[in-house]
């Protein structure tokens, strides 16, 4: 038979008033009860716990009061985590491990994070890059509180809303003939070099959009690093298809980039955010919250090309 945190609870407030019947006023609860909750401690451990008299009074035996002082200190352990556990739901406090896949998350991330950071502090940032699954397997996990994923791919399991959807666009070397266009079609770079970002799920994306197209097109240069490509095309060793745009227009290697509109009909990766829902902490909501904010604000033109 089972001992519950429920009968230890009964039982220590009978063993404290030496009453069944006072316990039972205390905690609001039929007399019958506490009986019983004494009945299970004893018989689990196989020991006479308490010497029951006439009129329901009780007295400890040498190992009831024991068993009462562990059950006692059991119990405050139990209210006091119950407790802490609450203020941490509540709190804008604690470790906050944020997982993403999203190349230009350094381009908006400060800026959402700087208003959840308390003056007082008592907030720790965790941030781990990954690839699409391992983000959502790490949010099932626990690994993560959140993260920032391509939902065209969610697993069933994973909870999110979308923050905005990025449709692709062409990176060109500033000196490139195109870039004296508006914008451009997937047809119009079937002379140029391309660059190919290639991570899970964008390489599979950039290559079905290519292969929907009657031109072959020249790939020489494959790169995991959306920096990397940036570079290289400012280089001038060719163009680049992307989805997310930085703030800025200027390559690592300091070379002036074109980013052009793609006006062919091809469908957006969706930049969304993934996190419990039911129950989040006050810290984890606060910071959806921010994301959701930062990109309905103008989000017409942030981090993406129109």
């Amino acid at each position: 038979m089972t001992v519950t945190l429920k009968s230890m609870r009964y039982f220590t407030c009978a063993v404290k008033h030496e009453s069944i019947a006072r316990a039972a006023e205390e905690l609001n609860i039929a007399a019958s009860a506490i009986s019983m909750a004494i009945d299970q401690v004893e018989a689990h451990f196989e020991l006479k716990l308490v010497h029951r008299y006439r009129s329901r009074g009780i007295k400890p035996s040498a190992s009831g009061k024991v068993m009462a002082l562990k059950f006692t200190a059991l119990l405050d352990e139990y209210d006091v985590l119950l407790l802490e556990g609450a203020e941490l739901k509540q709190s804008l406090s604690g470790s906050l491990r944020i997982g993403y896949y999203a190349p230009v998350a350094p381009a908006f991330l400060p800026s959402i994070l700087t208003g959840l950071l308390p003056a007082e502090g008592g907030v720790t940032l965790e941030f781990s890059e990954c690839d699409n699954d391992v983000a959502q397997s790490g949010l099932l996990n626990g690994d993560y509180d959140v993260i920032l994923f391509v939902s065209n791919s969610a697993h069933p399991q994973v909870e999110f809303d979308k923050l905005i959807d990025a449709p692709p666009y062409c990176l060109l070397p500033e000196a490139h003939p195109l870039v004296s266009q508006k914008s451009i079609r997937i047809s119009d770079l079937a002379d140029s070099s391309l660059i190919y970002q290639n991570r899970p799920l964008a390489f599979e994306y950039y290559q079905e959009l290519l292969a929907s197209t009657e031109h072959k097109h020249r790939i020489i240069a494959y790169a995991n690093s959306t920096e990397m490509v940036r570079s290289l095309v400012g280089t001038g060793l060719g163009c680049a298809i992307l989805n997310m745009i930085p703030e800025t227009a200027i390559s690592y290697a300091g070379d002036r980039l074109v980013s052009l509109p793609i006006v062919d009909p091809i469908p957006p990766l969706t930049l969304s955010i993934g996190y419990d829902k039911i129950n989040p902490r006050r810290l984890v909501q606060r910071f959806v919250e921010d994301c959701r904010s930062y990109f309905d604000d103008n989000s017409k033109t942030r981090c993406i090309v129109r």
